[in-house]
C-alpha cells in the first residue's frame, strides 16, 4: 500500500521547508492541531499517524517490525522519502522524540533539526539515572494495560495529561487511547516504556531543542536535563507547564519556544 495512505499523511502550508510532526503514544496527528497553524504560513507541514493510530491502515501492522522503536523511525524516513523532503525539521512528542533520534542517526543528512517535546530516553530509574519509575512500577502498569486496556486508559490519561482543573484535556486523551487498537497499543506500550535509548543520544549531531514541562510525572525534570547534557549543542527550554502534553495544555508556550529556536537557527539558509 502507498506509504502516504498507510499513514494517513496530510501535507499543507505555504512554506518550502518541511516540518514533520510525530505524535506520541496513544495519540494521532490531531494532537498537533493547536501548534501547526502557527507554522503553516512559513513551512510545509507534514502530519501522519503511526500504523495502528488514528486513520492509518491497521492491516500494515507487523509485530516483528514494531517490536522496537526503529520500526517507527523507518516509517518516518519512508514518509520523508515518499514526499521527497529535504532539510526536515522533525518535531516529536514523548516516545516520538526517541523515534526521531533513531531516524536522525540513520539518515542525518535528511534532517535540519530535531525538536523533542517531553522526551525520555529511559523511563526506569537506575543507579544515578532518574527515569521516574521503578521497574516494578512499569511492569505493574503493563500488566494492568494487558488485563484491562480501557480501564487503564481512563486511569492513566489524567496522570499523563496533568492539569486536573481542566478535565476536558484528560477526557480527550482517554478517548484517543480508547480509539487505538488494544493489541497494538499493548505492544507499543511495552516498546515505549522498556526501551533504553540513552546510548543513542550522543550520536545526534544536528541542532536540537528539548522542551521540558516543569511538572511532568512521566518525564520529570532530571530526564529532560539528562537529554540536554547527552545531546551535544542542544538547547533546553523549561516550560511553565503541567503534565506531559504541552502542545495540548500550553500550546502558546510551546509555539513560542519552537519559533524562537527556529528563528535563531534558520536565518541565512
Amino acid at each position: 500500500m502507498d506509504v502516504l495512505k498507510r499513514h494517513n499523511v496530510h501535507v499543507f502550508g505555504q512554506g518550502e521547508m518541511p516540518m514533520v510532526f510525530a505524535h506520541g503514544y496513544g495519540c494521532d496527528q490531531n494532537m498537533w492541531r493547536f501548534i501547526t497553524p502557527a507554522f503553516q504560513h512559513n513551512f510545509k507541514i507534514v502530519l501522519f499517524d503511526y500504523v495502528g493510530a488514528g486513520k492509518s491502515d491497521e492491516s500494515a501492522y507487523r509485530k516483528d517490525k514494531y517490536s522496537n522503536l526503529q520500526g517507527y523511525a523507518d516509517d518516518i524516513l519512508e514518509i520523508c522519502h515518499a514526499l521527497e523532503l529535504e532539510d526536515v525539521i522533525l518535531v516529536g512528542h514523548s516516545v516520538s522524540s526517541m523515534v526521531g533520534v533513531l531516524a536522525v542517526i540513520k539518515e542525518p543528512g535528511l534532517f535540519h533539526s530535531l525538536i523533542m517535546v517531553s522526551p525520555s530516553p529511559y523511563y526506569i530509574s537506575e543507579g544515578d539515572y532518574i527515569g521516574g519509575f521503578s521497574r516494578e512500577d512499569l511492569e505493574g502498569m503493563l500488566q494492568s494495560l494487558e488485563s484491562n486496556y480501557l480501564g487503564w486508559s481512563s486511569a492513566a490519561a489524567p496522570v499523563i495529561m496533568g492539569n486536573p482543573d481542566r478535565p476536558e484535556l484528560s477526557e480527550e486523551l482517554t478517548n484517543s487511547f480508547c480509539k487505538t487498537n488494544p493489541d497494538i497499543a499493548k505492544q507499543f506500550a511495552e516498546v515505549t516504556f522498556l526501551s533504553d535509548n540513552r546510548a543513542d543520544l550522543p550520536k545526534v549531531k544536528i541542532m536540537s531543542l528539548i522542551l521540558q514541562c516543569s511538572q511532568d510525572v512521566i518525564a520529570p525534570t532530571p530526564v529532560g536535563e539528562y537529554v540536554h547534557q547527552a545531546v551535544e549543542g542542544s538547547e533546553f527550554v523549561m516550560l511553565d507547564a503541567s503534565g506531559h502534553c504541552p502542545h495540548i495544555s500550553e500550546p502558546e508556550q510551546t509555539i513560542a519556544a519552537i519559533k524562537s529556536f527556529l528563528d535563531r537557527n534558520i536565518s541565512g539558509k
